[in-house]
C-alpha cells in the first residue's frame, strides 16, 4: 500500500521530533553523573600507599588516586565515626544536629572530668535532610550499602532518610565474622551489591554510598591474605600482619567495584570519590601526623581523600586546600545540578571550583566542635595517663590556612579563660606548614595570629549556638596528673 505523501512527511517529522527529544534526554543525563562515595571505616591518612606506608599495600586505591586528584589535607569532621557520618550526610557541623560521639560524650573517668559534658544525640532527626534526600528529589536512585550508624533512638533509618535501597548485611563494625572468611567485613557482599545496583539503574543516573565496616575493629582478613602480611618483612613504621591484611581486602574490593563500573560503560560519567570517616585506630601509627582516632589533633581527623571525574578532574593532581567531609553535600548537589532543598542550611562547600584547577574557595576556615570526653588517650595526645587519660576532652578547633588552634574548655571556662591565656594552657597553636606533627605549641610566642583565630573561633561557636560545657563536674577530684603532660609517642589501644 503506497503511503500518501502528505503522511510520510508527517510520520518523518514526528520521528525526527521523537529523535530529537531523544537526544536531549541523552544529552541531559550525561550531564547528571552517577555520584559514587566509597567511605572507609577508620582507615587513616598514613595507611595508604600514596601517603607511604611501609608495609601496608593499597594498589588499586593508588591507581584510582592517579587517575584523579588527591586531596591532601582532606578532613573528617569528626573525629570518630557516627558524628563525621552525621556531618557528612547532613552536610552540617556538629553544633547543628548534636551526634558529637558514638553512645555517649561521658567517656570516662568520672573523676577525671573537670566539666559535665554536653549530652549527645544518637543520630539525625528524620527533619535533617541528607545528601540521599536531595539526590532523590533531583531524580536520582538512591543506594546504602553498608554501615549507618544513626539510627539510635534520636535517629531515624537510611530508607527515612532519602535511601532506596538499604543493604548492611549481618556484619557489624563491632565484629570479625569468622563464618565467612573469605568475605572479610562483608567487603566483597557488600561490594557485590553495589554492582548490582549500579547494573539495575544504568540508564538513570545514580547516588551510591558504600559505607565498608573496614577496617575497623574487630580486624578481619582473607585467611590467604593474612599468609601473606605474616610472611612479609615488618616496616619501620608499620608492621600489623592482621590490619595490613583487612586493608589489602577492602583494597580489592575497591578494585571490584571499579571494574564493574568500567564493564557497564559508566566510568566516563561517574563522579567517585573516596575517603574515610576518621584516623586510624591505635593499632596503626599516623606519624608524622599527632593522635589517632577520636582525637582532634590531624592523625584523627586528616583523612585520605580522593576524586575522580573523567573530563571534569585531571589525572594526577594533587590538591592542597583544606576540604572536609561536610563539603561533599554541595559538592553533590552542584555536580547532579540540583538545588539546595528548601530551608536547608549547609556549612560545606563545592569542591567543583577545585576539581577544574580553580582556587581558592570563599571560605577561609573550617572548624571542629566536640563537647563531651572520650576516654583512653592516643599517641602523643594532650592526656597520656593510662588511667583518667582521654582521648579528647571538650575541644573546639579551626584551621584557618595553615594555621591551627585547639580551644580546650575545662581550662578556657575554669582557669580563667582570655585573662590568663598566657598561664592556662587553654589554647594551642600550630603551624602546619612548617610543623604538620604538631609538636611546637607557638600559642605563647604568636599571640597576634593565635587571638586572631580564637576570635573567629568564637565567633563561629556563636554563630552556630554551639552547645558549651559549663558546669563543673562535682565528682572531679584534682590530682598531680591533671597537669599536661609532654607528648610521646606511646602507643596506647582504644575501643570506638
Amino acid at each position: 500500500m503506497n503511503t500518501p505523501s502528505w503522511l510520510r512527511i508527517t510520520l518523518r517529522l514526528f520521528f525526527h521530533a521523537a529523535a530529537s527529544l531523544a537526544l536531549v534526554a541523552l544529552s541531559r543525563a550525561a550531564e547528571r553523573p552517577n555520584i559514587i562515595l566509597i567511605f572507609a571505616d577508620d582507615l587513616g591518612w598514613k595507611d595508604v600507599g600514596w601517603q607511604g606506608s611501609d608495609f601496608y599495600e593499597t594498589p588499586h586505591l593508588d591507581a584510582l588516586a592517579k587517575q584523579g586528584m588527591v586531596f591532601s589535607s582532606a578532613y573528617a569532621a569528626a573525629g570518630n565515626c557516627a558524628p563525621s557520618r552525621a556531618c557528612l550526610l547532613s552536610g552540617n557541623y556538629t553544633p547543628r544536629h548534636h551526634v558529637y560521639a558514638v553512645g555517649s560524650t561521658d567517656r570516662g573517668p568520672k573523676a577525671a572530668q573537670r566539666l559535665i559534658p554536653v549530652p549527645n544525640r544518637s543520630g539525625l532527626k528524620k527533619e535533617n535532610l541528607t545528601i540521599a534526600d536531595a539526590l532523590k528529589a533531583a531524580g536520582y536512585a538512591t543506594g546504602l550499602f553498608g554501615k549507618w550508624h544513626l539510627d539510635g533512638p534520636d535517629g531515624a533509618s537510611p530508607a527515612e532518610q532519602g535511601f532506596d535501597t538499604v543493604h548492611q548485611s549481618h556484619h557489624s563494625w563491632r565484629d570479625a565474622d569468622i563464618s565467612q572468611p573469605e568475605n572479610p567485613k562483608g567487603v566483597f557482599s557488600l561490594t557485590e551489591g553495589a554492582g548490582a545496583f549500579m547494573e539495575k539503574n544504568r540508564d538513570r543516573p545514580f547516588f551510591l554510598y558504600l559505607a565498608h565496616y573496614a577496617i575497623h575493629s574487630a580486624l578481619q582478613a582473607r585467611p590467604a591474605t593474612l599468609a601473606r602480611f605474616k610472611a612479609k618483612q615488618p616496616g619501620t613504621q608499620h608492621s600489623h600482619a592482621l590490619y595490613a591484611a583487612c586493608l589489602a581486602d577492602l583494597d580489592t574490593s575497591v578494585g571490584q567495584l571499579l571494574q564493574k563500573l568500567a564493564a557497564l560503560g559508566l566510568e566516563k560519567n561517574t563522579l567517585v570519590v573516596f575517603t574515610s570517616d576518621n584516623g586510624g585506630t591505635q593499632q596503626s601509627s599516623q606519624e608524622p601526623l599527632r593522635g589517632n582516632k577520636g582525637s582532634y589533633y590531624e592523625g584523627g581527623i586528616r583523612e585520605p581523600f580522593i576524586a575522580r571525574w573523567p573530563g571534569i578532574i585531571t589525572p594526577k593532581t594533587t590538591c592542597a586546600v583544606p576540604v572536609i567531609n561536610v563539603d561533599l553535600f554541595p559538592t553533590f548537589l552542584a555536580a547532579a545540578g540540583a538545588p539546595v532543598p528548601a530551608g536547608k542550611l549547609l556549612d560545606g562547600e563545592s569542591l567543583l571550583p577545585l576539581f577544574g584547577g580553580a582556587q581558592p574557595l570563599k571560605r577561609s576556615a573550617i572548624f571542629w566542635h566536640f563537647p563531651g570526653y572520650l576516654n583512653e588517650p592516643v599517641r602523643r595526645g594532650r592526656d597520656l595517663d593510662v588511667r583518667t587519660g582521654f582521648r579528647s576532652r571538650p575541644v573546639s578547633v579551626i584551621r584557618q590556612g595553615d594555621w591551627k588552634l585547639h580551644l580546650y574548655h575545662e581550662e578556657w571556662q575554669l582557669d580563667g579563660g582570655r585573662h590568663d591565656l598566657a598561664s592556662n594552657h587553654a589554647v594551642e597553636l600550630y603551624d602546619l606548614a612548617h610543623d604538620i606533627g604538631e609538636h611546637h605549641d607557638l600559642a605563647a610566642t604568636q599571640p597576634a595570629q593565635r587571638d586572631a583565630l580564637l576570635n573567629t573561633l568564637l565567633a563561629w561557636l556563636k554563630s552556630t549556638d554551639a552547645q558549651i560545657p559549663t558546669q563543673r563536674n562535682p565528682e572531679f577530684v584534682p590530682t598531680p596528673a591533671d597537669a599536661p603532660t609532654p607528648p610521646s609517642s606511646t602507643p596506647r589501644r582504644n575501643k570506638k
